[in-house]
């Protein structure tokens, strides 16, 4: 099962491995920001809080714009941050702005 909070709603559903956070989140209609979809505007930047273990390592992109402490901490971007295998994830929106 996938938890996801946007800024006003929050739905659950099954996950879909190969897809991002973002992917999914614009998939079920989850309010979710974004601008550039390729890891440097980190509109889409997100807090997990169950089932990092299910997602990607953090990628390149992940590791040049975000702090080692916000990794650390659990955060991802949306957009970089895909689904490995099925399990309970759990993430919510949480911009800088």
């Amino acid at each position: 099962m996938m938890d996801l909070k946007g800024r006003r709603v929050q739905k659950s559903f099954e996950p879909e491995t190969g897809l991002t956070i973002l992917d999914l989140a614009l998939k079920h209609d989850v309010d979710w920001g974004f601008s550039c979809s390729r890891g440097t505007c980190a509109r889409c930047r997100c807090l997990v809080t169950e089932g990092m273990d299910y997602l990607a390592a953090p990628t390149d992109e992940e590791l040049d714009r975000l702090e080692p402490e916000e990794l650390d901490q659990g955060f991802r971007l949306g957009c970089q941050a895909k689904v490995k295998q099925a399990g309970h994830i759990a993430v919510a929106y949480k911009p800088y702005f």
